[in-house]
Formats: C-alpha cells, sequence, structure tokens
C-alpha cells in the first residue's frame, strides 16, 4: 500500500521536489493532504494529486490536528524556515514520521528544544540534507572510507554560490535577512557542514570563521540607482543583477522554479510586472538583507582532521568544489560537471569498487609517475551531459530513501543527532564571525 503523505508547505521544495515525486510514485507514496495559505500553489498541488476538497488547507496546524483522522503515514514540512520548529514540534506529537526541510531551526535555542523534544518522543525524523544522497558525495565518501587515500588529513569545499543565484536568494529572496530565515552559512551551507560531519565522523572540537556583508550595501550602489531596476536605473547596461536581465532574459524558457517565485503569470509581461512591485524587482544596493555575502569556515576535529568552507557570492559558476587529502592519496573534483581526479601515491594504489561512478580517464603524474584516475560520478540528461536538475539528483534519492525506511526495506543514512551537528556548527561559525574568537565545541 502506498505511503500516505501529508504535505506541509506547498512552495518550490514542497510541490516541485517532494510532491513531484510522490505524483511520479504513485504506488509508493500518494498525497492525501496539504496545507498551503498561497490559494493557487495549494490548490495546484491538489489538484494533481487528487486531494479531497476536506484535505486542502490553508493553516498547517489544522493539517497536522486531523492526521489521524485522515489516516496520513508520515509528514513532509517544507514551510518557510522560521515555522520549522513549531511545526515539527506538533507533528512529533502525532508520532508520525516526519520529513523536515533544512534549517530544521534557526536559532541555536530552537535547535535545542527540537533535539529535546524529538529524543523524549521517540520521533523518526528525517532532515533533507539532499547531498549526502547524490551519486558524487556517494563515490567520494566510498573512496575514503574504503582507505584509497590513506587517513584524511585536509578536506576544503568551496560552495560558489553564483552572481545571480546570490542575488536572487540571499539579496532579494526569502534568505535576505536575520529577520525572516537564519544565518546565511546556516540557511546555505549546512549541507557543506552536513558532509564534512559524515566524512569527519564526529563533531568538531574547534570552529573558527569570518565574513561579513561587503559589497550588496547602499553606498555601493551606482549614482543615481533607484530603489527598483525598472524604475529608470541609469546603470540598466552595465549592472551584473539588473533583474530584467534574469527573470525575463535569462529564464525566459523557465516557466517552473525561479519564474513561479514571481507569480502564477510567467509571460514576459507577467514577469515584468512582479518585478515593478515585488521583492525580486528591487535594486541589490537598496533591499533589506543583512546575510553575509561571503564566508571562511575553519574546523578542527578530534582525529587531527582539519576542514574548510569556504562560501562567496561572487563566482562565475553556481557549483560546489572539493579537495580532500589523505596519507596515501588526494581526491579533487566538481559537482556541477560530476568530475573526480583521484591522485593514488602509492605504486600499488587501486580504487575500490564504486557503483556510482565510472573511470572515464587515466595518467600518470612526475615526477614519481604515481597514478591519477579520472571518475564520472553523476546523472546525466538526454544529452548525456551531467544534469543538475534537483540538486544533481539527491532530491530523488533522498524521497527514495524516505519511502524505503517507511516501506522497511532500508535504514536512514544519518542519525537525528548527527543530522544537527551540522546546524550547531552552523551557529558556533555564526557566534565565532559575530564575537571574532574561536569556539571550543560545546562550550557557551
Amino acid at each position: 500500500m502506498a505511503i500516505r503523505l501529508g504535505i506541509l508547505g506547498a512552495g518550490a521544495r514542497g510541490c516541485d521536489t517532494y510532491g513531484r515525486w510522490a505524483l511520479e510514485h504513485p504506488a509508493r507514496a500518494t498525497i492525501s493532504a496539504v496545507a498551503d495559505p498561497v490559494p493557487h500553489r495549494r490548490e495546484r498541488l491538489c489538484d494533481a494529486a487528487g486531494v479531497a476538497n476536506a484535505h486542502r488547507f490553508p493553516d498547517w496546524r489544522d493539517l497536522v490536528a486531523g492526521a489521524e483522522r485522515i489516516g496520513l503515514d508520515a509528514l513532509v514540512i517544507a514551510l518557510p524556515d522560521r515555522l520549522h520548529v513549531e511545526a515539527a514540534l506538533a507533528a512529533i506529537e502525532t508520532g508520525l514520521p516526519i520529513l523536515l526541510e533544512k534549517p530544521a531551526a534557526t536559532t541555536a535555542a530552537d535547535l535545542d528544544v527540537l533535539a529535546t523534544a524529538a529524543r523524549e518522543g521517540k520521533a523518526r525524523i528525517w532532515i533533507s540534507h539532499v547531498m549526502r544522497y547524490q551519486a558524487f558525495w556517494q563515490t567520494v565518501h566510498r573512496l575514503v572510507e574504503s582507505g584509497t587515500i590513506g587517513r584524511l588529513v585536509t578536506m576544503r569545499i568551496e560552495e560558489n554560490i553564483g552572481f545571480w543565484h546570490f542575488a536572487h536568494s540571499y539579496v532579494r529572496g526569502n534568505w535576505r535577512n536575520l529577520a525572516g530565515s537564519a544565518p546565511m552559512i546556516l540557511a546555505k551551507t549546512c549541507h557543506d557542514l552536513d558532509i564534512i560531519r559524515w566524512f569527519a565522523g564526529s563533531a568538531p572540537a574547534t570552529v573558527a570563521s569570518a565574513g561579513s556583508l561587503t559589497y550588496f550595501r547602499p553606498e555601493h550602489a551606482p549614482a543615481g540607482a533607484p530603489a527598483r531596476c525598472l524604475d529608470g536605473c541609469p546603470a540598466a547596461e552595465t549592472c551584473p543583477f539588473y533583474a530584467p536581465r534574469y527573470y525575463a532574459e535569462a529564464q525566459a524558457d523557465n516557466h517552473d522554479w525561479v519564474a513561479t517565485l514571481l507569480g502564477e503569470d510567467t509571460s514576459t509581461e507577467g514577469r515584468l510586472a512582479a518585478l515593478r512591485t515585488g521583492p525580486y524587482g528591487r535594486c541589490v544596493f537598496h533591499s533589506d538583507n543583512d546575510v553575509v555575502d561571503h564566508q571562511q569556515t575553519v574546523m578542527g576535529f578530534p582525529s587531527g582532521l582539519t576542514a574548510t568552507l569556504s562560501t562567496s557570492a561572487f563566482t562565475g559558476q553556481n557549483t560546489r568544489t572539493v579537495r580532500l587529502t589523505g596519507s596515501a592519496g588526494e581526491i579533487a573534483g566538481n559537482l556541477h560537471q560530476c568530475s573526480l581526479e583521484v591522485d593514488l601515491f602509492s605504486p600499488r594504489g587501486s580504487l575500490p569498487e564504486l557503483p556510482q561512478a565510472r573511470v572515464v580517464g587515466s595518467f600518470t603524474r612526475p615526477p614519481m609517475g604515481h597514478q591519477v584516475f579520472e571518475l564520472f560520478s553523476g546523472p546525466v540528461n538526454e544529452a548525456g551531459e551531467p544534469d543538475t536538475r534537483g540538486h544533481s539528483g539527491g532530491d530523488e534519492a533522498l524521497m527514495e530513501s524516505f519511502i524505503a525506511s517507511l516501506e522497511g526495506r532500508t535504514e536512514p543514512p544519518s542519525s537525528l543527532e548527527a543530522s544537527l551537528d551540522s546546524h550547531r556548527m552552523a551557529f558556533a561559525a555564526e557566534r565565532s564571525r559575530l564575537e571574532g574568537r574561536e569556539i571550543v565545541w560545546g562550550t557557551t
């Protein structure tokens, strides 16, 4: 029998990720109830799933209260960040398994409340850290766990946000300020921190971080720049962040995510109308943003591993790059390209079985002539090129794992406490940034 889901929040994640998976796998999951305060979003998902009128709720609280009556098997929480803890606490009371969109909480205090409630209620909660499920990171983890590069010594992840994506999400969008969301290191890079925690096998011993909101400030606005791009901006031809260039031109053929965030009408005229009045048409130098636009964090672990996480708005690509060094080898990779390069220092070094990767090349590197393998690990599109849709396959794999766990076929890949450590690492990094000091894990 298909798992009966109640979806709280029918935005991009609730509808286009979790809802879509259920619609595409009707034998394994069905959407039985939906809650969203925005009528057109709620009705779009409900109509597609055939949800009964009585199970369509403007308020998520009514859905949770009726979960037993509706006969739900699990709840999916994809509400705005600030509502995650309140909704999760209510969901825990139902005793149902929960898929909780990240971040699980936006403050350290709320995270402690959630962790305590989950522990005392013996709740089954999956945090949607999709990167754990990507073939790329599964392959890297397999290389490390197999001992292929020996003892892991350093790990460096670069979160290259892309100048256009940062302007969309963190200057104009939902994650632009602390009042409505969370620190950028949590909202954007808790995925990366989860990967670091996974590879390290423990929480860090120390965390140090630095960063600031350097550029997207009023004093950097071009002379005469108005509050909105379409209000006669004199820098329209040269500004990289001119809103119509991205939403109406670069995304002209896209009528899904990004376009639908502007409104129901995704025609060029509809988009331009939305930019004249909505948040996405604001000048990036005259918004109400306050989150950092760059940050670097260094973590030390009890094993001796050191890890760095660097994130920046000012990149030409939207991808993650990684480099891991070990006592017997090195791994370098680019997530967007699904590419990995593995250096093996020993003359007798070899690769383990890698079910989610294929070798596409090899060569020797001077002066020692050690072996280097080139791997491809990730989904491909119809043209045979790397497919970055759905977080490079992570969204699909996350839902597959969640449903399979509810079916009793697999175990969750991570404990809730390990998942929440990524959030604690983010909060420690933010404390370090604000206080200008290294944070010792577990101290206040």
